[in-house]
């Protein structure tokens, strides 16, 4: 239930109460609202409030503050909340820059696509379709020609129940196609959580580790990225052993998985790995129910105070099915265009797609709404 949060509240909180500070009240013509709204990042996305929680026990309370008032509900904080915050704000403030993928560099000024191109016979969506390695190859090709402008390449299914694959396996599946795929001028992320797998990978010519257990399942894996010093995708799932589905008991879904990816970003830059390489994505489907994953969704902007990109990947996934009389895997591409229209929204850089030109063109048609409201 909400519960409204007054300034006074912040003054009488305990020592342990977190504060999160999250964009809000997007607006399309900031020109109109001069010093009234702030931009994310280097997006195309501004907005006029923001969206405070204070989250004390099991107890939450938040307020919508217009961009003016910031500094007044600063003041209002315990120095440890108002240290937070002001770090939250720089992070979503701080450019997100360029990823730097060998000779490719991918702008995160706006929303890139990235293409799933699973090797594997059981995946949920697409298993079995791409097992040969020269038609798999020719599939990330093909995707790259329609607009990922990076091919995220996995041999091990990770959907609920899916057997777990010896390193060994999944190496051949993936080696040739990322082999293929680099060689033929294509940004290739490999997509694996185990470090021999990135490692055999990133020697085939991938350029960045996407892990969705957050460099957690593997003891080696940290040091494998530290000593590649590649980009690297920390993925939330509630558990990183076997089953990454394993758990998913939240007491405030949104803010226990941001408290677990803010602390695996700040190990991996204990670790030595730059910010500007980090890449955070809530995981949605992974030990979340439909609610769970709507809840992600609607305050997605939130892990936008990490100051890394944000990559949101909802294609194909079952809460579309949840929501629309159960409609199959392949039959999903309308629920797919509008989640990732929603997070383009809140600005998210990168998002992870199965249908590459259907999401290139809403992405077009949502970049042309952006230009247009900024000169008409």
């Amino acid at each position: 239930m909400f519960q409204p949060l007054t300034k006074p509240d912040l003054g009488t909180a305990s020592a342990g109460a977190q504060i999160y500070c999250r964009p809000t009240c997007f607006v399309d013509r900031p020109h109109e609202l001069d010093d009234d709204c702030l931009r994310v990042a280097d997006s195309m996305v501004w907005f006029a409030a923001w969206h405070i929680s204070l989250r004390d026990g099991l107890t939450v309370k938040s307020a919508i503050v217009p961009v003016p008032e910031w500094d007044g509900w600063i003041a209002a904080m315990t120095d440890r909340m108002a240290q937070a915050a002001v770090a939250q704000r720089a992070g979503v403030a701080r450019p997100r820059g360029n990823l730097q993928l060998g000779e490719r560099t991918i702008r995160l000024n706006e929303p890139q696509l990235m293409g799933i191109l699973n090797v594997t016979p059981d995946s949920f969506s697409d298993g079995g379709k791409n097992v040969d390695s020269e038609a798999a190859a020719e599939a990330g090709f093909a995707m790259g020609s329609a607009g990922a402008a990076i091919i995220d390449v996995g041999g091990e299914s990770t959907r609920p129940g899916a057997p777990l694959v010896w390193e060994g396996d999944e190496i051949k599946r993936i080696e040739g196609v990322v082999s293929a795929l680099a060689r033929g001028g294509v940004a290739v992320s490999i997509d694996t959580r185990k470090a021999a797998v990135m490692e055999a990978a990133l020697a085939a010519g991938a350029r960045i580790v996407n892990d969705i257990s957050a460099l957690r399942y593997d003891d080696r894996a940290m040091e494998v990225v530290v000593h590649a010093g590649c980009p690297v995708v920390l993925m939330h799932a509630p558990s990183a052993r076997s089953d990454p589905h394993e758990g998913g008991t939240y007491a405030h879904v949104l803010f226990d998985v941001y408290d677990m990816l803010a602390e695996r970003v700040a190990a991996c830059i204990a670790a030595g790995i730059d910010r500007t390489k980090i890449i955070v994505d809530p995981g949605l489907g992974f030990g979340k129910g439909v609610g769970d994953n709507l809840t992600l969704v609607g305050g997605l902007a939130l892990f936008q105070t990490l100051g890394c990109p944000v990559l949101f990947g909802a294609s194909r996934k079952r809460m579309i099915g949840a929501l629309d009389n159960e409609a199959a895997a392949d039959q999903r591409l309308g629920g797919t265009i509008a989640l990732h229209y929603q997070a383009a929204t809140q600005g998210a850089q990168l998002l992870r797609v199965h249908d590459i030109a259907e999401n290139r063109q809403a992405l077009r048609v949502w970049r042309g709404l952006r230009d247009a409201a900024l000169t008409v």
